[in-house]
C-alpha cells in the first residue's frame, strides 16, 4: 500500500470491532501495521474479514509470558502508533501500558479504544454499540415513535464514534509530535464518540427545532420530505428533499401540483404530505422511480441491499467497492488528491509472520527457536 502514512509504523494488539477497523483505516492510508494475535487464534487460514486487510505482518504472542512482552516492547520501540482495544487495566497488568511503552519509545502515540473510557463508574463494565449509543443519546433519536429504537447496526458507536474518533486522535497526535517531538496517549471512548455525533441535534434542540419525541423531527423521519417510502415492488426509496428547490423537484417527479398540497414546512400538514407521497410512490417500482429522478436534484435514491451496491452505476464508476479473494467490500476512503486508492492486500493468516517479524527485530534463529519452544511466540 502507498498513501500519506507510508512512513508510519503501527503495532496493533488484536481486539474486535473498532480496534481492527481503526488499524484497517491506517493500513488503507499506507501505514505499515504489524498485528499481534493471541496464540489460540493462530494457525488458521487468511481471514476474509475486511477489517483485517492490509496488515504488513501478523505474529502470535502469549503476552502472559515475559519473553513475549519483550518482543512486543521491541515492536513498540520502532513504531509510531499503537492501537489496543482491551478493557481498562489489562495492558498495564501485561506490562504494556502507556508508562511502559512510552518509557521505551517517548515518541510513541498510544491509542486506547474502550466502550466507557479508562475511568468512571462504568469503565470496568462490558458493553456493545447499542449500549454506548443509548447512553450517549444517539439511539433515543432513531426509529418510529410507536416502536422501540432499532439498533443502528454497530455503526454509531463502534465505528463512527469509536474507530473514526480514535483515528482522528491518532493523526492529531502525530501532527503534535511533529512539533513537540513527544508522543502521548489517545483515549477514545465509544460512548463519548457516539455522544459527539449528536452535536448538531443538541444545537437544534437548544434552538427549539428538535423535540425529544422520535419520528417527529426534521431528520428522524418525521418530515415527509426526509424519510423512506415503499414502492410498488416492496422495495424502498430514500427521500432527502430538504431545501425548497429540491422539494419542488420532488413534487415534479411525483406529478403532484404544489398548489394542491400543504406548505412544505407547515407541520400541521405533514400527515397529509406523507399520505400523498406514500400513495404516489406505491404506484411504481423502486427502479422505475430511480429512473424518474435520475439526473434531477430531487434527492431521491434507491435503498440498495448490500448485494446490490457494487453494481450501482455511480459506485462502480468510482470504484467504491473492491473484490479481495472473493469478498466484495468497501475500498479505502477518503481519497487523496483525487487519486484512485490502491487496492488493499487481503488479511494475513493469523501469526503467519512470526519468523519474519522476529528477524526484523534482530532476534537470531536460535533466539526465535527458543521463543517458540517456551510458548512465547506461536
Amino acid at each position: 500500500m502507498t498513501g500519506p502514512l507510508d512512513r508510519i509504523s503501527v503495532v496493533e494488539f488484536a481486539s474486535i470491532g473498532p480496534g481492527p477497523f481503526a488499524a484497517m483505516m491506517l493500513a488503507d492510508m499506507g501505514a505499515r501495521v504489524v498485528r499481534i494475535e493471541r496464540p489460540d487464534a493462530c494457525g488458521g487460514p487468511a481471514p476474509r474479514d475486511p477489517l483485517l486487510r492490509g496488515r504488513s505482518a501478523s505474529i502470535g504472542l502469549d503476552l502472559k509470558h515475559p519473553d513475549a512482552v519483550e518482543v512486543a516492547l521491541r515492536l513498540v520501540e520502532r513504531s509510531d502508533l499503537l492501537v489496543e482495544g482491551l478493557r481498562p487495566g489489562v495492558m498495564e497488568r501485561l506490562g504494556l501500558g502507556p508508562d511502559a511503552c512510552l518509557g521505551r519509545n517517548p515518541r510513541l502515540v498510544y491509542g486506547r479504544m474502550t466502550g466507557w473510557g479508562q475511568d468512571g463508574p462504568r469503565s470496568g463494565e462490558a458493553g456493545h454499540d447499542i449500549g454506548y449509543a443509548a447512553l450517549g443519546g444517539a439511539l433515543g433519536t432513531i426509529g418510529p415513535a410507536d416502536r422501540p429504537p432499532p439498533p443502528p447496526l454497530n455503526l454509531v458507536a463502534d465505528f463512527g464514534g469509536g474507530a473514526m474518533m480514535l483515528v482522528s486522535g491518532l493523526l492529531a497526535a502525530l501532527v503534535s509530535r511533529g512539533s513537540s517531538g513527544k508522543g502521548g496517549v489517545v483515549d477514545a471512548a465509544m460512548v463519548e464518540g457516539a455522544a459527539l455525533l449528536t452535536a448538531m441535534i443538541h444545537g437544534m434542540r437548544a434552538e427549539g427545532l428538535w423535540s425529544d419525541e422520535r419520528d417527529d423531527n426534521l431528520l428522524d423521519g418525521g418530515a415527509p420530505f426526509y424519510r423512506c417510502y415503499a414502492t410498488a415492488d416492496g422495495r424502498h426509496v430514500a427521500v432527502g428533499a430538504l431545501e425548497p428547490q429540491f422539494y419542488r423537484a420532488l413534487l415534479v417527479g411525483l406529478g403532484l401540483p404544489e398548489e394542491d398540497l400543504p406548505d412544505q414546512y407547515d407541520r400541521s400538514g405533514w400527515s397529509v404530505l406523507r399520505e400523498r407521497f406514500e400513495a404516489a410512490f406505491s404506484t411504481r417500482s423502486r427502479d422505475e422511480w430511480t429512473a424518474v429522478f435520475a439526473g434531477t436534484d430531487a434527492c431521491v435514491v434507491p435503498v440498495l441491499a448490500l448485494g446490490e451496491v457494487a453494481t450501482d452505476p455511480h459506485l462502480a464508476a468510482r470504484g467504491t467497492f473492491v473484490d479481495l479473494d472473493g469478498t466484495v467490500q468497501p475500498g479505502p476512503a477518503p481519497r487523496f488528491g483525487g487519486s484512485v486508492p490502491t487496492t488493499p492486500a487481503p488479511g494475513r493468516p493469523p501469526g503467519a509472520d512470526g519468523v519474519v517479524v522476529l528477524a526484523d527485530l534482530g532476534y537470531s534463529e536460535d533466539d526465535a527457536a527458543h521463543l517458540r519452544s517456551v510458548g512465547a511466540v506461536a
